[in-house]
């Protein structure tokens, strides 16, 4: 077993709730079982204790430190009686977070308290990887609505994600994914640190999607380096210009579940928010699901050749042709199209083909439409 144990760290509201979302799907189809430690200080805080419940600040971070370690555990023995050949397991921040919150002195006394060293701490993780916070370069996106526990200004923000840095600083793999990019590129360059870390092929970034005849089923399935994921997209009812949508996706009876959240900034920005959701969350949202839209479902078969990543798209609506989306790291690469696939022709610019489309027709309509 390959078992790899990351910290995904940042200042606040840098991202961290899409990474994790994107984390899962990407490294999922690469062969990894992906691993999830929730972030123990919103844990404990949205639980009662909190820096200004307990006695003082070091009185928390010694709880929290001592969850963390326990719960780092708990995933680590887990996951070596887990039938997986490559085991990811993701730390939604790390020991070495406490640091950033409590004084050089208060530290050394917390460490002396529960024995502990901070070398061991912070290189007992593989690598470290922070998302810098919004605050930062991208102020206009900062935001505490979607984290209960978080209540910092844009500058405190600024000044923690410093701290926070500095704190992990040392570690032999510490990576740091700014904003000098838009926030989807900022996550897949974090994807493509990950994948280089990993030793994998890095994530790509660029897009074509082509209609392609109907594909023999059976053969994709009998490859190896093929791998079917069923899904169903959901639409929700959203303000104008706005976009909301669930997603359930796994195979065999096993899924993990979405929300992606679309809002236009102006006319060439948009935020993208995506979270994972309990099965419980899904099932709410449903009731919020968008009347004029009928849910779609897919069947994707996810295939790599020729050093490629090609996504294939079944609908039960279509029984003579189907989607393929091919994933690039250049937009002047040359695509080459495997030989047992035939494509009827390029579809990217064309709005028809959205899956946001897709759902608006009836689906009598939409058979006798295609």
């Amino acid at each position: 077993m390959k078992l790899t144990k990351i910290v995904i760290t940042g200042g606040p509201c840098a991202g961290k709730t899409t990474a994790m979302s994107r984390i899962q799907k990407t490294f999922s189809e690469k062969g990894y079982r992906v691993l999830f430690v929730p972030e123990t200080a919103t844990e404990l805080i949205t639980g009662g204790i909190a820096p200004w419940t307990c006695r003082d600040r070091v009185s928390f971070q010694t709880c929290l430190l001592k969850l963390q370690n326990a719960k780092e555990r708990a995933f680590e023995e887990a996951a070596r009686t887990m039938d997986a050949e490559k085991v990811l397991i993701v730390c939604d921040r790390g020991a070495l977070d406490s640091k950033a919150y409590i004084t050089p002195a208060e530290f050394q006394t917390l460490l002396q308290g529960l024995n502990e060293n901070e070398v061991e701490l912070r290189d007992s993780y593989d690598a470290v990887f922070h998302l810098v916070t919004a605050a930062k370069g991208a102020v206009e996106f900062y935001t505490t609505a979607n984290n209960g526990a978080r209540t910092e200004t844009p500058e405190e923000a600024a000044l923690l994600d410093d701290k926070l840095i500095a704190a992990w600083t040392g570690h032999p793999h510490l990576r740091v994914i700014d904003n000098r990019s838009s926030f989807e590129l900022k996550i897949k360059r974090l994807l493509s640190e990950i994948a280089a870390f990993l030793g994998e092929p890095e994530p790509f970034e660029i897009e074509r999607k082509f209609l392609i005849a109907y594909p023999d089923v059976s053969l994709l399935e009998q490859k190896e380096n093929c791998r079917r994921v069923d899904i169903i997209q959901t639409y929700l009812k959203a303000e104008p210009g706005s976009e909301r949508r669930i997603r359930q996706r796994g195979e065999d009876g096993h899924y993990l579940y979405y929300e992606t959240i679309k809002q236009p900034v102006n006319g060439m920005k948009r935020v993208e928010i995506e979270r994972r959701l309990t099965e419980r969350e899904y099932l709410r949202l449903l009731m919020e699901s968008d009347p004029a839209c009928h849910p779609i479902r897919k069947t994707r078969y996810c295939l790599t050749m020729n050093n490629t990543y090609y996504e294939i798209d079944l609908y039960p609506f279509w029984k003579d042709q189907a989607i393929m989306e091919v994933e690039m790291s250049d937009e002047t690469e040359e695509i080459e199209i495997p030989s047992f696939i035939q494509v009827i022709r390029e579809v990217t610019e064309d709005e028809n083909y959205k899956n946001a489309a897709l759902a608006h027709f009836p689906l009598e309509a939409d058979l006798q439409r295609r």
